[in-house]
């Protein structure tokens, strides 16, 4: 028999700072609060903490973090890549940890100050990856501009249009309308103040970008057998996969045979094969939205409709509370932070907590993905 994942582990605490263009503690402090808070929420101390996994983009480490929040003694530690595509399988990586034995109390974090941090592509004197000498050197300076080419061709391909990436940022927006913790909280969007942005990297104007965020998060995962006797009720990682898709390159996609069908179809696969249900069975989902352009792409790779779908399925309402798949409950990284893509675990727990600001009604299936267009990860949860 098949070892699984499925179930095995339980996430039983989330914490979080204050998100803000700028916040003043350095990020050493800013993680250790988050991670402190997520282990108040479950009832565990810190001496307990044996894991712990985050992302090799993290400016924080593990030997300072656990000497700093006062953790025991570390026998599983773990970083993944590629930014946004690693935020669900940090919880992966704990998870199998776990299961197989080599350890007990996992936490996973991320921490930034990208609002009042440097553009990581103004730094002129480091040598550019590989794919990024291809690209950058010709004008795809920053993701933004990656992300254009493909919502371009997608236009071009199936008929999107900017209505249709408005309606995700507007689902996005009226969302932390309902989140107090939003950066976005209180600043609704209309259709006229969208179509009227200036330009980021046409197609895509300035409401079609995440937020840059100051802030950190974390959640702490244990074996399911004890989620049962913690504070909070336990949300399980039901299903959890990666996904790089065979000759990838970077966002852009150039040397496969269809630049669309991006890393989310390769997760996808993995995750639906590992799960009791499928697409049709989640209640509301929490999908990587860097750009409002990912948000059709990964509808689609992840089974919610068909090939070329992505765009109509935004139709409608849709992607509002109450329509066929409520989204970024919180506000995503569009309207309420962007940190990687971890706001979006944290508010996947809520709603199958039912504590979320905006609450799907008897939400006990999520899907959460991290980044598309790189190397990704994703997680069904449950309640």
């Amino acid at each position: 028999m098949t070892a699984t994942l499925k179930d095995t582990t339980a996430i039983v605490g989330i914490g979080q700072t204050p998100f803000a263009r700028q916040l003043d503690p350095p990020e050493k402090t800013l993680a250790c609060q988050a991670i402190l808070a997520a282990l108040d929420d479950a009832g565990i101390a810190p001496s307990e903490v044996d894991a712990f996994a985050s992302y090799t983009m993290e400016e924080t480490d593990e030997v300072e973090v656990a000497k700093a929040v006062g953790a025991g003694d570390v026998t599983f530690f773990s970083r993944v890549g590629y930014g946004g595509g690693g935020s669900c399988a940090t919880v992966a990586h704990l998870a199998a940890a776990i299961t197989t034995g080599q350890a007990t109390v996992g936490v996973a974090w991320r921490s930034r100050k990208r609002g009042s941090g440097p553009r990581p592509w103004r730094d002129t004197r480091a040598q550019l990856p590989t794919p990024a000498q291809w690209t950058r050197p010709y004008g795809l300076l920053r993701p933004v501009d990656e992300i254009a080419m493909l919502a371009r061709r997608y236009m071009h391909e199936y008929g999107a249009t900017r209505d249709h990436f408005f309606n995700v940022a507007l689902a996005c927006r009226n969302r932390a309308a309902q989140n107090p913790a939003a950066i976005m909280h209180g600043r609704p969007l209309t259709r006229e103040a969208y179509m009227s942005a200036r330009w980021i990297s046409e197609p895509l104007c300035l409401f079609d970008n995440c937020l840059e965020t100051d802030g950190a998060l974390a959640c702490v995962v244990v074996a399911a057998e004890r989620a049962r006797d913690l504070r909070q009720r336990p949300v399980y990682v039901h299903s959890a996969a990666q996904g790089l898709p065979s000759q990838h390159h970077g966002m852009v996609n150039y040397w496969t045979d269809d630049p669309l069908a991006g890393p989310s179809w390769t997760a996808a696969r993995q995750l639906w094969k590992a799960a009791d249900f499928g697409p049709s069975d989640v209640h509301v989902a929490q999908i990587y939205d860097a750009f409002t352009t990912l948000i059709p792409l990964s509808l689609e790779g992840y089974g919610f409709c068909g090939r070329g779908e992505g765009a109509a399925f935004t139709e409608d309402g849709a992607l509002e509370l109450g329509g066929r798949l409520p989204l970024n409950t919180g506000g995503g990284g569009l309207s309420e932070a962007y940190v990687h893509g971890f706001n979006l675990i944290n508010e996947g727990v809520r709603q199958l907590r039912g504590t979320s600001t905006a609450q799907v009604p008897g939400a006990a299936t999520c899907l959460v993905t991290a980044g598309e267009g790189v190397p990704t990860s994703a997680l069904l949860l449950r309640s």
